[in-house]
């Protein structure tokens, strides 16, 4: 059974699979998940800088019948020029799984979680062509800048609420909770 609510009946689920919050004993089963679903290239990205030794504000996984994790969708606090902010990422579905409505599933559970935590914004990188279903486009973004290489077009925002990208200029930075040095060596 779902445990969030989804924008849209169009994207659920498949019958017999489950979404809810990551757990800690799912953390390498998210991590190999990563590696299969993007390659090893994602712990590169600009974005992994921002999340490197912090703790996510949100991770969901979507499960199958025997618990076993085949998506994931993280989000993160960040500083966006002066403004509270989530960038989400990564998203991921296990490529067995990839065009049955999991990872849309995922993305409208983050952006629902988000809103209702009270959140003003959210930030990712990613393609247009696929995150602008969802609302997000690169029209509020064109003052801020990852810390590293990136391509502008594909530095995408959501407002949850109305001014939460309002004159955002700078380049984002981490401000969720650290990860003390005990947690990362375990």
């Amino acid at each position: 059974m779902n445990r969030f609510a989804f924008a849209s009946a169009a994207d659920p689920v498949p019958a017999g699979y489950s979404t809810g919050p990551e757990m800690p004993a799912d953390i390498a089963a998210r991590d190999r998940l990563l590696d299969r679903a993007m390659g090893a290239a994602w712990r590169r990205k600009a974005s992994e800088k921002l999340r490197r030794g912090r703790l996510p504000s949100l991770a969901l996984v979507a499960r199958d019948g025997a618990g076993r994790v085949f998506g994931t969708v993280r989000l993160w606090h960040v500083d966006a020029g002066g403004k509270p902010a989530l960038l989400l990422g990564p998203l991921a579905v296990d490529p067995s799984f990839q065009g049955g409505g999991v990872g849309s599933a995922l993305m409208r559970a983050a952006i629902v979680a988000a809103r209702e935590g009270g959140h003003g914004a959210v930030l990712l990188m990613g393609d247009p062509e696929y995150y602008g279903r969802f609302g997000f486009s690169a029209d509020r973004t064109g003052g801020l800048a990852m810390p590293g290489p990136f391509e502008k077009r594909r530095f995408l925002g959501l407002e949850l609420r109305q001014g939460g990208l309002d004159c955002v200029v700078g380049v984002l930075r981490p401000t969720g909770v650290k990860v003390d040095a005990s947690r990362r060596a375990a």
